[in-house]
């Protein structure tokens, strides 16, 4: 019985962690839903930012939290003429709080992997802010 109990247990186990350790959603995913939608590019950022990108759960629009506001992210780099998609693909360097870039690693390890339509929209999502 008590056999049968931990092998429940690790199929349950081993099932949550599958569905938990998923990506918010693949490229082909986010890309269909842009093209079948024909969304804007800043649609398409905003829908990343969201979700695929789990950037929300550090930035938020007008305030800093864990990392800088989307309004000082594109503020900074309008002001520096940066290149924030060579940043995501960690192509370049941190122009906007660098003393924080290193908790930002991981995330540019998944932005890595995006397209570059996927990281344009960011880009315009980003920039929106200022509006």
């Amino acid at each position: 019985m008590k056999k049968l109990a931990i092998i429940v247990l690790a199929i349950l186990s081993f099932s949550c962690k599958k569905e938990s350790q998923e990506s918010f959603g693949t490229e082909e995913q986010t890309s269909a839903v842009a093209e079948e939608k024909e969304l804007a590019p800043e649609e398409l950022g905003k829908i990343i930012f969201e979700s695929k990108g789990n950037c929300i759960s550090c930035h938020q629009v007008d305030s800093k939290t864990i990392g800088p506001s989307m309004q000082e992210i594109a503020k900074i780099y309008k002001e520096k003429n940066g290149n924030m998609v060579a940043f995501l693909k960690g192509e370049s360097e941190a122009i906007v709080d660098p003393s924080q870039s290193a908790l930002m690693q991981a995330n540019i390890e998944l932005t890595k992997t995006f397209s570059d339509k996927e990281l344009q929209g960011l880009e315009a999502y980003i920039n929106s802010s200022l509006k």
